[in-house]
């Protein structure tokens, strides 16, 4: 038999049910979603069919509303279909795998699984969304061929840019079962796996929660504020920059204190077990129901003045007061600013001397103890204690790469002068002369085994390259500042951009072409792509506008010019060259990173893509071909057989494209903007992107690859123009467009049309280009261009002039 989800269902429609649901839509999957009839029908609604789906109707409303959006693209929403658990219990039959994500009530568990059993059609996997409740004491009294097909599958909230997906597997739960669903995971939903037993709160909550409370039972010892443990537990020590605080805010201060306290209650032999006591403030605030973001109002507020000025206020641990608060600064985070690369920047932390880092160091050290104490209770290994803090909660360094990071041998000599009590296994890993709990060899990254005293290489998809670990191996043939030619083997090299924000700066633009001029030499193919961390990650941007805005306050234009001319000659000698060139882009890929992706022969992204030709925000537009190749992507899709198609109807989209700088929200939503096109791909798990790409490469070649001729193409010409300009009078007569966008948008339309050309012309593409580089150039002529730039540098935010 082979196995496959062709339908699933998810009982329960709340914020986690509706968000599962939405993943399985947007990963191709029809899926049914159930939730209870409402308890208090009237009389007259107990029949009526829309009464008795109010609530899973709720759900599914909220889950189209939601913000930042769950479904990749809004008709995803077509695979979901919604029901209530008397009327339509019975189409679960037909399902191939059933998550249920109700209450976390043990008794309302049990009896929805037997309720599932008889229905349930043979080899169809049951799994709980569970947080807490033992899977042993769900499935008591049910078969053994039920039992064999179940087990837990914690998805973390938001669903669908969470990484984590914790695997619990139970007692009897088969190995086919298990492999599926972690390769199902993996691949089709894009989710980083963890193996968890079956232990109160798995391993990231564990683990997480763990640091959270404790880290509050210190602050208030020592006499913190809130705003001082955020600013030293935000990115200084790679963690995301809502911190403890913050992030307990957006996840409601009793979603933290419910799994805190089911972890005291079920954990009485851990020798930590007090440090998930919740401190008497947090508990009175859960009372008040000061939740956090659900009731406008946690640890932090915001409030505004009647002149509708924003005050962010915090709350006084004392007086459960909400009071303002500036900004708070120790000098061992100064120091974090200079350090170069995170090891660095954690290292200037906790071994500073003033009180911040002194009680940083505090909770960090006790953080690192209890996850190496942790190891085997809710783990086989360190390496799943790591991933889960960095796909559960955005760390981009879990607790035992944060330990090789501020030097193991140091750290332990530290804690033991402190009376912080060192597990054994980690003394004994150091008396064995072994001291990183991590390490790199030919290309292959180890990790330190607690139960065999021995290292052990990390077992990953085939799917997955990691430039990082090639880099230790040696593996880059060429490199610059800005960017490096990494050896993917069998012929593949990857081109990586590591450059402030990847922004194509000058030497990029060289790197390009040496880069190409080495693949011709000595590869078959090349892939566009890096491994950089962040959340979203980090950007590839827009052309160095630093650089730009020196030479136009200079009045350099001509060498404004003769910068675009190498960044399109190199971008295009790409688009030419005699191998497959395939670009991997993923997080932001704006302005430069965008026409970069264009000017490839494929590409595969990754799901969560937000690209776009921003330019105009700036008072400029797309000049590295930008216009060029996203205007022939759309025209190329028009087929050969079909001739006379009017060029206007496909100018409109490009047009709105770059002239209302439109962002996808997804990959999905990339194509639909006409980003990508029919033969580029998607990719869910981006772990397996660069391999996914260098895959594309290969195919390319053994299909017979052969480069893209240059050929004449057609325009719209300046129909299309004339029909642009009568909507621009219109919005800028109805105030949506300032003069000045009605000035930049003319300009792009002429661009992208092609010129003073008569409606669909064919023309060279070194037209377009040429137009191109002479409307980037006259653009940065005019002040408010410049004085876009400019807020733009200072501010980050775009200015309306």
């Amino acid at each position: 038999m082979v196995r496959k989800i062709r339908k699933a269902a998810v009982i329960g429609s709340g914020v986690m049910g509706s968000g599962i649901a939405a993943l399985l839509a947007s990963a191709g999957i029809k899926t049914l979603l159930l939730d209870i009839v409402p308890f208090d029908l009237k009389d007259e609604e107990k029949n009526n069919p829309a009464a008795r789906n109010r609530i899973v109707k709720a759900g599914y409303d909220n889950m189209l509303k939601a913000q930042p959006a769950l479904l990749m693209q809004k008709k995803d929403a077509d695979l979901i279909s919604i029901g209530n658990m008397e009327d339509d219990f019975d189409k679960l039959a037909d399902c191939d795998w059933i998550v249920e994500v109700v209450v976390e009530n043990l008794k309302i568990k049990q009896d929805l699984l037997r309720r599932i059993e008889p229905i349930r059609k043979k080899n169809a996997i049951v799994s709980s969304n569970t947080s807490g409740i033992p899977l042993k004491k769900m499935t008591e009294g049910l078969s053994s061929e039920f039992r064999q097909h179940f087990l837990g599958t914690h998805f973390f909230n938001p669903v669908r840019y969470m990484k984590l997906l914790e695997l619990i597997p139970g007692e009897e739960t088969s190995q086919e079962i298990l492999s599926f669903i972690a390769e199902f995971g993996e691949k089709k939903l894009g989710k980083g796996i963890v193996w968890a037993k079956d232990t109160p709160n798995f391993v990231g909550n564990r683990i997480g929660v763990h640091g959270i409370v404790k880290t509050m039972q210190l602050m208030v010892e020592d006499g913190l504020s809130i705003p001082e443990v955020d600013a030293l537990f935000g990115p200084a020590l790679g963690r995301p920059k809502t911190a403890m605080f913050k992030t307990t805010d957006l996840v409601g201060l009793d979603t933290m204190g419910h799994v805190a306290k089911n972890t005291y209650d079920l954990v009485p032999d851990d020798e930590q077990r007090d440090s998930f006591a919740v401190p008497d403030f947090v508990n009175q605030m859960i009372e008040k129901k000061m939740l956090g973001n659900k009731t406008k109002g946690g640890f932090y507020k915001s409030e505004l003045t009647p002149e509708w000025k924003k005050i962010r206020k915090v709350i006084n641990i004392n007086t459960l007061e909400y009071e303002e608060y500036g900004k708070a600064d120790f000098p061992c985070l100064e120091a974090a600013k200079k350090a170069k690369g995170l090891p660095e920047k954690i290292k200037a932390v906790v071994y500073g001397e003033d009180k911040g880092a002194k009680f940083a160091w505090k909770s960090l050290a006790w953080a690192l103890t209890y996850a190496a104490e942790r190891v085997p209770e809710i783990s086989d290994t360190i390496v799943e204690i790591d991933n889960a803090m960095k796909w559960g909660y955005n760390f981009e360094m879990g607790p035992f790469e944060t330990w090789d990071a501020i030097g193991v041998a140091e750290s332990v000599e530290k804690m033991t002068a402190e009376g912080i009590p060192v597990p054994e296994k980690v003394k004994k890993m150091l008396a064995a002369g072994n001291k990183t709990f991590y390490k790199i060899e030919s290309g292959k990254t180890f990790y330190y085994d607690f139960a065999t005293e021995a290292y052990k290489a990390i077992e990953v998809s085939e799917n997955v390259i990691s430039l990082a670990a090639l880099r230790a191996d040696s593996k880059v043939v060429q490199s610059c500042k800005s960017a490096s030619l990494i050896d993917l083997g069998d012929g593949v090299f990857c081109c990586e951009f590591h450059s402030k924000m990847n922004a194509l700066n000058g030497e990029i633009v060289s790197f390009i072409g040496d880069a190409l001029n080495y693949v011709e030499e000595n590869g078959i193919g090349l892939v566009i792509g890096n491994q950089a961390g962040g959340m979203p990650p980090r950007r590839s941007s827009d052309l160095d506008l630093f650089f730009m805005a020196g030479l136009a306050k200079e009045g350099r234009y001509d060498e404004i010019d003769a910068f675009l001319k190498v960044a399109q000659d190199g971008l295009q000698k790409a688009r030419y060259a005699s191998f497959p060139v395939v670009a991997a882009p993923y997080g932001l890929a704006l302005g430069g990173g965008c026409e970069v992706c264009l000017a490839a022969d494929r590409i595969v992204a990754h799901a969560e893509l937000y690209m776009g030709l921003v330019e105009i925000g700036v008072g400029l537009l797309p000049a590295g071909g930008g216009c060029t190749n996203l205007w022939k992507k759309i025209a190329a899709s028009i087929p050969d057989c079909v001739s006379g198609a009017d060029m206007a109807t496909y100018f409109l989209p490009v047009f709105q494209a770059i002239a209302m700088a439109k962002i996808s929200t997804s990959a999905a939503d990339a194509r639909a903007i006409g980003f990508l096109g029919p033969q580029d791909r998607i990719v869910f798990n981006r772990d397996h992107l660069i391999g996914e790409a260098k895959k594309e490469v290969l195919k390319m070649v053994e299909e017979g690859y052969t480069p893209p001729v240059k050929r004449k193409i057609p325009v719209a010409g300046q129909a299309a123009q004339g029909m642009v300009h009568a909507e621009l009078f219109n919005m800028q007569n109805g105030g949506f467009v300032s003069e000045y966008d009605v000035f930049l948008a003319r300009r792009i339309a002429f661009v992208i049309s092609g010129g003073e050309v008569k409606k669909n012309s064919m023309v060279d593409e070194d037209l377009i280009l040429k137009l191109e580089r002479d409307a980037f150039t006259d653009f940065w002529k005019q002040e408010k261009s410049v004085a876009r730039v400019e807020h733009m540098l200072k501010t980050g935010k775009p200015l309306r002039n």
